[in-house]
């Protein structure tokens, strides 16, 4: 076993989005670092989640277009989807966006290590015979997909083999509530496939506006989507090729089951034990403001953290980690206002705080308006769309945002500035409509749906 004689200013553990992200912005002020990665470069986001599945999101919109959405004035010969070619496709983009994070470390001077991290001591990391020597230690090694909610859910599919198919499954069973569920759910149904989705609640999307959340979910059922909520599961089997899910109200037999219970902090097998570093309820390394462990000298960034699990956050999180330990600044990232956006088939598109959060903290008002876009409306489309501000009564400042309908995720980006910003509601009031377009309905909502809330 060898110690590497110069130590190094950062060793990073986790080659995702924010471990690259420190990475290169500490070598960038003259850090010596390494970066260890035991998997591919890029991590969940580039590898196996919102860059892939972005990629058959893309297929499916254009397959439900030729199903449903054609302009009148124009015909298409029968399509046919191929889910083999679109996976030859996949493949080849996934290398070249490898190949890329791999040449910006290279060019910014990081040494990338192939191998399984394992702390050693506060100073050092252990990868295959080689120990490294380390003034700080960057924990950035993402999640992992749950696999025990109920018996035998072992046997499902995760997001990252969903991602791998090369034949598309005629009948699906998604379970769980979240967004990667319900995103998966659409997009498979978008690629012909049957879809039913299972989950505990009344609503999926826990933690969303419930008047999107409960729009979106007559949105999954216009396009043939099986939703059963409130769903009691017993068991997950499988007999052949087929797999069998049994709840208390009945049992259900798919081609696949995809497992879309969430994720947990992938923290085994990190030797956090060897310095004392213990994980909180979730299995979470916990941290404060800076991204500060306990532990002086570690750190840890994204996913790992459980704080606001998205890639941009987890990026944010790493240089802001970078700026201070080697550029003597003071910077921290605001989790509180984080524009959101969910793939769906409609998307959403969210900032700040939902209706039933915003109600319990101030007296508000509700602005919202719900209708058929132009385009939907002239192919004979039924899908509506659907926008809400939550406005501060005594401030007038803006307080969340919320849409469900067609480029909601590229509006909520530029609306994510004004939320940070503080806009008010004059601020929208006084801004001149851009005309014909939905984004125009956001300077133009005047009536008031309601108030809630207590002035306290």
């Amino acid at each position: 076993m060898s110690t590497s004689s110069a130590p190094y200013d950062l060793v990073v553990i986790g080659g995702g989005s924010g471990g690259v992200a420190s990475a290169r912005r500490a070598a960038s002020y003259g850090a010596k670092v390494a970066l260890i990665e035991s998997s591919r470069l890029g991590g969940t986001c580039v590898i196996r989640g919102c860059v892939p599945k972005k990629l058959m999101m893309y297929a499916a919109q254009f397959g439900q277009t030729l199903r449903e959405g054609l302009q009148p004035g124009w015909q298409v010969a029968q399509a046919e989807f191929s889910m083999a070619k679109w996976q030859e496709a996949k493949g080849k983009e996934i290398d070249r966006l490898e190949g890329i994070y791999a040449r910006m470390l290279e060019t910014s001077g990081v040494e990338t290590i192939r191998g399984h991290g394992v702390i050693k001591s506060t100073t050092e990391v252990q990868v295959g015979d080689r120990v490294l020597s380390t003034q700080r230690i960057l924990i950035a090694s993402g999640a992992t997909p749950n696999r025990s909610a109920f018996p035998g859910l072992e046997l499902a599919a995760t997001s990252n083999e969903l991602l791998d198919l090369s034949t598309l499954p005629k009948r699906v069973g998604v379970i769980g509530a979240g967004y990667i569920a319900l995103e998966f759910a659409c997009i498979l149904r978008g690629l012909g496939s049957e879809v039913s989705v299972f989950y505990r609640g009344d609503l999926p999307l826990r933690g969303f506006d419930e008047s999107v959340s409960s729009r979106l979910v007559a949105a999954m059922k216009l396009q043939g989507i099986q939703l059963h909520a409130n769903t009691d599961f017993k068991l997950l089997g499988q007999q052949g090729s087929k797999f069998k899910l049994q709840t208390a109200a009945g049992t259900y037999e798919f081609d696949f089951v995809l497992n879309a219970t969430g994720r947990s902090p992938n923290t085994q097998g990190l030797g956090l034990e060897n310095i004392g570093l213990r994980t909180g309820p979730a299995g979470e390394i916990e941290v404060n403001k800076y991204s500060h462990t306990g532990i002086k000298g570690v750190y840890a960034v994204g996913d790992v953290t459980n704080r606001v699990n998205l890639t941009p956050v987890a990026i944010a999180e790493g240089r802001a980690l970078a700026e201070n330990e080697f550029n003597g600044k003071d910077l921290t990232v605001d989790h509180t206002s984080v524009p959101t956006a969910t793939f769906t088939s409609p998307p959403i598109g969210s900032v700040g705080l939902t209706e039933e959060q915003a109600a319990k903290r101030a007296l508000i008002r509700v602005y919202e308006t719900e209708f058929t876009p132009m385009k939907t409306k002239f192919s004979g489309g039924e899908q509506k769309t659907y926008m809400k501000l939550l406005v501060d009564d005594a401030s007038d400042r803006v307080l969340g945002i919320h849409m469900l309908g067609d480029d909601a995720p590229e509006m909520i980006q530029l609306l994510g500035v004004l939320y940070t910003m503080g806009a008010t509601k004059a601020d929208f009031d006084r801004t001149i409509a851009v005309h014909p377009s939905s984004a125009e309905e956001w300077v133009l909502l005047r009536e008031l749906s309601r108030t809630v809330g207590t002035s306290a």
